[in-house]
C-alpha cells in the first residue's frame, strides 16, 4: 500500500521563515472575546506563544477550551480581540478580510478532518486549486501538482476524483493540496478523526516525514497516540495554556 513520502526535488525543501530568533509564529498575550447577547465568552485568554521553524506541535484540551480558536487565529481565518499574532516577521493581528486570504494563500496550509476536496475534480486538479489563486502557469501548476501527488503515494491514482478514493487517500490529496503554496506553516484540525486505523496511521506516517523534512507542523487533536508522535504538546484549559511540554 502507498502511504510514504518520495524523493523531493530541490524546489520542494522547507522554507527558511524570516522572524525573531526562527520562530515561525509568535503570539503575543492573544485573546479573543466573542459576544453572545449580553453574555461575553472569553474564548482565549493571553496567550503568549513561539512556534520555532521544523518544530511537530499538537494541541490538546478539553471541548471549548480554545482549540478551534487558537487554529482559526493562527490559519487567518479571524484576528484576535487584541494581542498581537507574527507570522514569520508580519504582524497580521491587525490585517483586513483581503489582506488575511492574501497571507491564507501565500503561507498557510490547512489539513481539515472531511477532506474539503471538490468531489467534480480528480487528483490533481483538486492539488492544483490553491496555485490557480496564485497565478501559477497550466503547466507549471500541473508539474507541481502531479509532484505532490506523487510524493504522497498517489502517482498511480492522479485521474482519479474523491468518490473513487479511499478516506485516507483522500486524506493524501488533502496534504498534497496544503504543500502546493510551500507553507510557512502546515495546520491540520483532527487530520485522522474521519479515518480507520490503518489510515490514520498512514497519515501519521506521511506528518513524521514531513516533520523530518523540516516542514513546521501543528495539529489539533484529541488523541493521546497522536500527540505522542509530535516534538511539542500544548494542552489549553478555559482558554490558557495549562501545559506545554517538550521532548527530550
Amino acid at each position: 500500500m502507498e502511504a510514504s513520502i518520495e524523493s523531493r526535488s530541490d524546489d520542494m525543501q522547507p522554507t527558511t521563515v524570516p522572524g525573531s530568533n526562527g520562530a515561525v509564529v509568535r503570539l503575543a498575550d492573544v485573546k479573543k472575546t466573542y459576544q453572545m447577547g449580553p453574555i461575553t465568552v472569553e474564548a482565549l485568554r493571553g496567550l503568549s506563544l513561539d512556534f520555532l521553524q521544523g518544530q511537530y506541535i499538537t494541541i490538546m484540551g478539553p471541548s471549548g477550551c480554545g482549540k478551534s480558536t487558537l487554529l482559526n487565529l493562527l490559519g487567518c481565518l479571524d484576528r484576535p480581540t487584541s494581542g498581537q499574532y507574527f507570522l514569520g516577521a508580519e504582524d497580521v493581528s491587525q490585517l483586513d478580510d483581503d489582506e488575511l486570504s492574501a497571507i491564507r494563500g501565500k503561507r498557510i496550509g490547512f489539513v481539515f478532518q472531511s477532506y474539503n476536496l471538490i468531489a467534480q475534480l480528480n487528483v490533481v486538479e483538486n492539488i492544483e486549486v490553491p496555485l490557480y489563486y496564485q497565478g501559477y502557469g497550466e503547466e507549471e501548476s500541473r508539474e507541481r501538482a502531479i509532484e505532490l501527488a506523487r510524493m504522497v503515494g498517489l502517482g498511480s491514482r492522479l485521474d482519479h476524483r474523491p468518490y473513487e478514493l479511499s478516506g485516507g487517500q483522500q486524506q493524501r490529496v488533502a496534504i498534497a493540496r496544503a504543500l502546493s503554496n510551500d507553507p510557512y506553516i502546515l495546520l491540520a484540525d483532527e487530520p485522522t478523526g474521519n479515518l480507520d486505523t490503518a489510515s490514520g496511521e498512514e497519515i501519521l506516517h506521511i506528518f513524521d516525514e514531513l516533520h523530518q523534512q523540516g516542514k513546521t507542523l501543528v495539529l489539533v487533536t484529541h488523541e493521546e497516540e497522536v500527540a505522542d508522535r509530535s516534538w511539542r504538546v500544548i494542552r489549553l484549559r478555559d482558554g490558557q495554556v495549562e501545559r506545554d511540554d517538550t521532548k527530550g
